[in-house]
């Protein structure tokens, strides 16, 4: 099954960055993650990313890390 990121269209989603720091988003599963602020966005059921700062979910320190890895996340 493919995650919510990873459906998102190319070129929309070359495109997408943080509303707060205008900066690169990595792909999350089925969230759009800013490691700088450690915040993730998520992406509904339609597969629209919500790039609302203030629905940004906070990321802790282990799921940071967990994030960060350069492995693949396992879906």
């Amino acid at each position: 099954m493919t995650s919510r990121a990873a459906a998102i269209d190319p070129i929309t989603r070359e495109r997408l960055v943080c509303p707060q720091d205008h900066g690169p988003l990595l792909d999350a599963g089925d969230e759009l993650y800013n490691p700088r602020l450690r915040v993730a966005y998520r992406i509904d059921s339609d597969g629209i990313p919500v790039m609302l700062a203030d629905e940004a979910r906070s990321v802790d320190d282990a799921e940071h890390a967990a994030l960060t890895t350069s492995e693949p996340k396992p879906e």
